[in-house]
């Protein structure tokens, strides 16, 4: 083959991959939606040195923002309200204690779609988090701990229970997988489940801290409703 064939073969390549997006922008108007969202959210704390626990409930509600430039693939960005934490789990049934942290999460997730009215689709991103207060539920004082009665002090950590929140600032990652449904061709129905994995600790971590790892650990489900305005 010819140098002066392979150069018209490598331009008529080079022509045809640059027609793709032109020709997906000629058959795929942009698609941009708001909206609101509402649902639970169960977490919990993976502490090193470990510590027993339940998963307990919390709530999440929040603004979206979506944006769909090409078939099957857009961008989703959120400014949430959910509580995350924990709720220790004793031998002892007489002794309850939880840990709420309130949050101001901002997920940037990709958004991949199948389907027309009825839709499946998956999310998946980065996530940063700003803790804005924090509450504790307890029937005893978890100062005195120490000296309560029958309290269980022996092979397991409590240090955590009175420890103050020393990384306001989470980060991780979420993805999640649901359904959406076109009510009309502006209103939408959905709903999602969905992980987050946290890569940052509540607790510092040096090696004269008490615990190596506090990262959080969280599932949410939640129901939403989408508005397009484009």
């Amino acid at each position: 083959m010819s140098k002066s064939l392979l150069k018209r073969v490598g331009i008529a390549a080079a022509a045809a991959l640059a027609a793709v997006p032109v020709c997906a922008q000629t058959h795929y108007k942009a698609n941009i939606a708001v909206g609101a969202k509402a649902g639970v959210d169960m977490s919990r704390m993976f502490f090193n040195p470990s510590v027993n626990q339940k998963m307990p409930l919390g709530i999440t509600a929040g603004l979206t923002f979506r944006y769909i430039e090409e078939n099957h693939f857009g961008i989703i960005g959120e400014l949430n309200f959910t509580q995350r934490g924990w709720e220790e789990s004793f031998d002892t049934p007489q002794y309850s204690y939880r840990r709420t942290l309130n949050y101001l999460q901002i997920p940037v997730l990709a958004h991949i779609y199948f389907g027309r009215r009825g839709r499946f689709f998956f999310n998946a991103g980065p996530e940063i988090g700003f803790m804005i207060g924090e509450s504790t539920s307890a029937n005893f004082d978890p100062a005195e701990m120490e000296t309560l009665p029958d309290f269980p002090n022996t092979n397991r950590t409590n240090t955590q229970m009175t420890m103050k929140v020393q990384n306001k600032v989470d980060y991780g990652i979420s993805a999640g997988i649901g359904g959406e449904f076109n009510v009309t061709d502006k209103h939408a129905i959905s709903i999602e489940a969905r992980f987050y994995y946290g890569l940052g600790n509540i607790f510092k971590s040096r090696r004269i801290d008490t615990f190596n790892a506090s990262n959080s650990m969280s599932v949410s489900m939640t129901v939403g409703y989408n508005f397009r305005i484009k």
